[in-house]
């Protein structure tokens, strides 16, 4: 196979360049790697302009009409991570560029993390971590989550997996999903529901759906009132799947107990966002996945596809 020339427009902060699967992928490719952001779209433009492929790690860089039609090399977009709001997915496929993803990798790292969000919200953590430290000894009772309901939104690798692990502490599991597996629905011993009920019936909703014109905002004012006032509200899946304006408004009112939050609408989040002010609250910096046993694997794979493409392979593919 000739050596396809490779670009990564934007490896920071740098998570491929020092990784095993970079080393894969310079011995049978072409590279020029960039360990930093592009400024512009244009910025991007020169840097993959002759570019047979390209391997993206951040979602914050767009593919649009406007990228594939200045690119006619391309034919590989290789992403690291399942995300596919920032690719024109029409456009790809109208240019002829394949694009891959690597759905699942993260699977185990981003449940632990839903679990995570989910207990350092019903025992307050962060609050008692933080007057601990400064020499009281806070009392008072926090939920336990066993034998409580999750309601999880998107039955995919990561809700699944976060199912399993809900299961595993003695939570009954709900779900709502586009397309239901029923094996896996069965032995996890999840009852599917429409999604007015899940949020009806759930102490703790888990959000584990693309972003897409569908998804976009489907978690808003007439969902948050729905739900129980000691509810939790968990999103590790991308921001703009809720109003954020309303969720500030049903925290603030106390709609719900809380929110545990890894992504929000504008990322990074603007310092002095409200959401950071609220003592009901427990974020994280969109870093769920990001465990190195996930980091690799992810990584190593967004590399194979790329060389899958190339050789005709079976490959991770969304267009």
């Amino acid at each position: 196979m000739k050596r396809p020339t490779v670009v990564v427009p934007d490896d920071y902060p740098p998570v491929l360049g020092p990784s095993a699967a970079f080393k894969t992928l310079m011995a049978g490719a072409n590279v020029t790697h960039h360990d930093s952001l592009p400024a512009s779209t244009q910025v991007l433009l020169e840097r993959i302009a002759d570019a047979e492929a390209v391997l993206n790690i951040r979602s914050s860089i767009a593919f649009g009409e406007e990228v594939f039609a200045a690119c006619p090399m391309l034919r590989v977009l290789s992403l690291w991570g399942t995300g596919t709001d920032h690719v024109d997915l029409s456009a790809a496929k109208e240019h002829g560029v394949i694009v891959t993803n690597t759905p699942g990798v993260s699977a185990v790292a981003m449940a632990e993390h839903a679990l995570a969000l989910m207990l350092a919200v019903a025992r307050d953590i962060p609050r008692i971590d933080a007057k601990t430290r400064k020499g009281a000894w806070p009392r008072g009772f926090v939920t336990q989550l066993h034998g409580k309901t999750l309601g999880v939104v998107g039955l995919g690798a990561i809700g699944l997996q976060t199912a399993r692990v809900a299961k595993g502490i003695g939570m009954r599991v709900i779900a709502w999903t586009r397309t239901p597996g029923e094996k896996p629905v069965a032995e996890l011993g999840i009852e599917l529901v429409d999604l007015d009920d899940l949020y009806r019936q759930s102490d703790v909703v888990s959000l584990h759906v693309r972003l897409t014109n569908e998804t976009t905002g489907m978690v808003g004012r007439r969902q948050l009132a729905a739900m129980k006032p000691t509810a939790i509200l968990v999103n590790t899946a991308r921001g703009a799947v809720v109003d954020e304006a309303a969720l500030l408004e049903a925290l603030r009112n106390e709609t719900i107990r809380g929110a545990g939050l890894d992504v929000f609408e504008q990322e990074p989040m603007p310092e002095n966002h409200p959401l950071a002010e609220l003592p009901n609250v427990v974020i994280t910096p969109h870093s769920g996945g990001v465990t190195a046993e996930a980091l690799e694997t992810g990584l190593r794979l967004a590399v194979d596809n790329v060389f899958a493409a190339f050789r005709g392979k079976p490959m991770n593919r969304v267009t």
